[in-house]
């Protein structure tokens, strides 16, 4: 696409556009000028931006943005002539009206006018406040140079510089939007034509093996017209043999020419195509700072609005991301760095009786480290202290005092992660708003990262992200299962291993391998798959070890055949989401291979177990356990509530599968045979009322009872539920062990 064809987007849409740009560069600005830096480049660069928002504004005829922006434009003039100096007062009031602009644009994408008769007030008091030389002598102090110390953001290149349409690093890369449907669409052609590409090798090969066959050919007759020579019978022979070595001689000419031209088109092929799929790669990788622009701002207004000093650094702004995944961190970024603020980052009056300086200090630092992108989120706060943990779990009853106490650090450290977990007794609306860290680990493992935290008490706290460095490209380990290829990312698999006949286990007639003192539960790839079984005469399995916070399992696969760099490429959204199945990739032969989801396969496996369906496949006799006992499928999102319905009901004899949301359990739905569905209503992805619609709508399964179980005990609640289609209503609060078993057995009578 030409840089310049803008065709395809409306004026109002480049306005837009222009001033989003142009309110970042504004925002970052002003957070520098408000920390000290006294740079009149700083203030024309600043100025330029206000005059680009008032142009454009004028161009699509916005008067409100146009005034704004003039005044804004005059003020920064004037302060360029050191007529006024810039100080907090008027920072403040600048960044009012960067919001300002920036409301502006976002409303002309819907009712302007109806937006403008509310807000045009506060608009005009900001012009009026920028153009009263009255709040210019009162409210616009004059800046502090730049001290010992201060500006070391700008000085060590850690805090972004404001970009400007007149800085010369503009004139060297500029950019273009082009619609993410079409990236991806453009990156699986790169993949395909890479792919095509690496045949020409074979064939090149095959054409240099025929080149010396015919040379060993020509030596044979060579040799045979030797022998024919010291022959005097073989006179008559002699011009035969001239005309075939005259014959192979020209073939032989043809086809290195032919062999020659191939490889130089081959090498130029493969590089071009190399080159086409690293570019189309780069392509969707955009610099770190461009995901955390709103961040400095963001920390300026807390910690003001707590009455704390905080400075935030930034490291690494230059680091290249992918842009999808730096659009899916932005979330659990803001989570941690608001949990810093409110609760990591002490009062002044703490920190200085902590022998601390009163500002606290957050960093955030991007890096590519062994593959990976490493995003590090640290403060120097109060930190969590291990006793403090201890307590809050033992409290909630997630573990054994005893076990408890044996905890090391970094596991007790994973409790942080879990749903509703906090060390906080209080709820605020800056920082966790009732919701743990679970929402950062859960974004995480999204894009397929992992999330660990390090703390020391008193000095402050530390988040570590390990990211795949592109969502479109995963180093994954590729296995063989029944025939096929499976790949697992490398990020998800904690070991590989060839495990021995003799050195299985059984407890309870389920195998399993003792790793570092641990017992590793074994399972065939196969059986969690679907996959038709195979012989099990073997001496040797290799195994790949998975395991998330609560579960540790061994997969035991066919064959492993190496680590390889994938190229993703989504499913068709026609299949919805497939069980045990995250994407697909191609490999250099054109083989599709199936791209594993191993949180969907851990509960795949887990459920095998629980349910007691685990096949022998040590054994050469595989058949199928035969289940007797009634099932039960449990979903809900919240583990406690999943736990105590799933132990209930095995206690009384029903086989349980569990589910942790809707999508979750209509994947479940789909591969196995359930006499009942215990759901809950309010869970990501399907909630319950759409996850009863669903099995009511289905010609297989609309027969099957199915029962709610909510915390929503309103009766239109019940209605809506009843409405969808369930055939029992139970709420939590009147929730007790004999209401849940009687309505089970309402509906399906006792487990055998």
């Amino acid at each position: 696409m030409n840089a310049d064809d803008l065709s395809q987007f409306s004026m109002i849409d480049l306005f837009r556009q222009e001033v989003e740009t142009h309110a970042s560069a504004l925002s970052d600005g002003l957070l520098k000028i408000e920390g000290g830096a006294d740079d009149p480049d700083l203030l024309r660069s600043l100025m330029r931006a206000a005059h680009s928002v008032k142009g454009a504004a004028r161009i699509v005829q916005i008067e409100l943005a146009e005034t704004l922006a003039h005044a804004m434009e005059d003020l920064f003039s004037s302060a360029i002539e050191n007529d006024v100096m810039l100080g907090s007062g008027a920072c403040d009031l600048l960044l009012t009206c960067v919001d300002q602009l920036a409301q502006i644009a976002k409303a002309t994408a819907g009712d302007f006018e109806q937006w403008k008769i509310i807000h045009a007030g506060e608009v005009d008091k900001s012009v009026e406040k920028l153009r009263d030389p009255s709040f210019a002598t009162a409210s616009l102090q004059p800046s502090q140079s730049i001290q010992d110390g201060a500006g070391d953001e700008a000085q060590d290149g850690n805090e972004m510089a404001p970009p400007s349409d007149h800085e010369p690093s503009r004139g060297k890369d500029r950019f273009v939007r082009v619609s993410e449907q079409h990236l991806t669409r453009l990156l699986g052609l790169a993949g395909e034509t890479l792919v095509e590409t690496r045949w020409l090798r074979p064939f090149s090969d095959s054409l240099l093996k025929l080149r010396n066959t015919q040379i060993d050919a020509m030596t044979k007759v060579e040799r045979l017209k030797e022998t024919l020579n010291t022959n005097k019978n073989g006179a008559s022979y002699d011009f035969s043999l001239q005309q075939i070595d005259e014959q192979l001689g020209e073939c032989h000419k043809a086809v290195t020419n032919l062999y020659n031209d191939f490889e130089l088109h081959a090498r130029r092929t493969v590089r071009t195509s190399n080159n086409l799929y690293r570019g189309v790669v780069a392509s969707k990788l955009r610099p770190f700072t461009d995901g955390i622009r709103q961040f400095p701002r963001m920390v300026r207004d807390i910690a003001r609005s707590l009455g704390k000093k905080v400075k935030f650094k930034i490291n690494g702004h230059q680091t290249q991301v992918d842009r999808d995944i730096l659009e899916k961190m932005e979330s659990p970024l803001n989570h941690l760095i608001r949990n810093a603020i409110d609760h990591g980052i002490e009062t002044p009056p703490e920190r200085a009786a902590a022998g601390k300086p009163e500002e606290g200090v957050i960093q955030i630092t991007a890096t590519h480290r062994s593959g990976f992108l490493i995003i590090e989120v640290q403060d120097d706060g109060r930190g969590i202290g291990n006793d403090s943990i201890r307590r809050k779990v033992i409290k909630k009853g997630l573990a054994p005092e005893e076990m408890v106490q044996k905890l090391t650090e970094a596991e007790l450290m994973e409790f942080l992660f879990l749903p509703g977990f906090s060390t906080s007794d209080t709820v605020t609306e800056i920082s966790g708003r009732g919701f743990g860290l679970d929402v950062v680990h859960n974004a995480i493992r999204e894009v397929g990262g992992l999330v660990r935290a390090f703390s020391t008490p008193g000095q402050g706290m530390r988040f570590e992200l390990q990211l795949p460095l592109t969502l479109s490209i995963v180093r994954a380990l590729l296995v063989e299962i029944a025939g096929e290829p499976y790949a697992f990312p490398v990020a998800r698999i904690d070991r590989v291993l060839n495990v021995e006949r003799n050195q299985i286990e059984r407890i309870e007639d389920q195998p399993f391998v003792t790793l570092n003192e641990r017992h590793i539960g074994l399972v065939s790839a196969r059986q969690a798959l679907e996959l038709d079984d195979a012989s099990g005469d073997e001496n040797e399995w290799p195994v790949v070890l998975l395991s998330d916070r609560f579960r540790s399992y061994g997969l035991v696969v066919d064959r492993i055949l190496g680590v390889r760099r994938l190229v993703i490429r989504p499913l068709d959204a026609r299949l919805g989401k497939v069980a045990d199945i995250n994407a697909v990739a191609l490999l250099d032969d054109g083989t599709p291979a199936l791209i594993l989801d191993v949180d969907d396969l851990l509960r795949t496996i887990d459920d095998i177990l629980s349910g007691g369906r685990l096949k022998k496949f040590d054994q050469s006799n595989r058949a199928a356990v035969v289940q007797t006992k009634k099932r039960v499928l449990v979903v809900d999102d919240s583990l406690t509530v999943r736990e105590v319905e799933r132990q209930l009901l095995l206690n009384h004899g029903y086989e349980v599968e569990t589910a942790v949301d809707g999508i979750d359990g209509w994947n479940a739905l789909r591969r196995s045979e359930f006499d009942l569905v215990v759901t809950d209503v309010d869970m990501p992805r399907l909630n319950g009322f759409e996850l009863v619609q669903r099995i009511k709508q289905d010609e297989r399964l609309r027969s099957m009872p199915v029962m709610i179980v909510s915390y929503k005990d309103r009766e239109q609640d019940r209605r809506q539920g009843l409405t969808a289609g369930a055939d029992y209503y139970l709420t939590k609060s009147s929730f007790h062990d004999e209401t849940l078993l009687q309505a089970v057995d309402d509906l399906i009578g006792e487990a055998d």
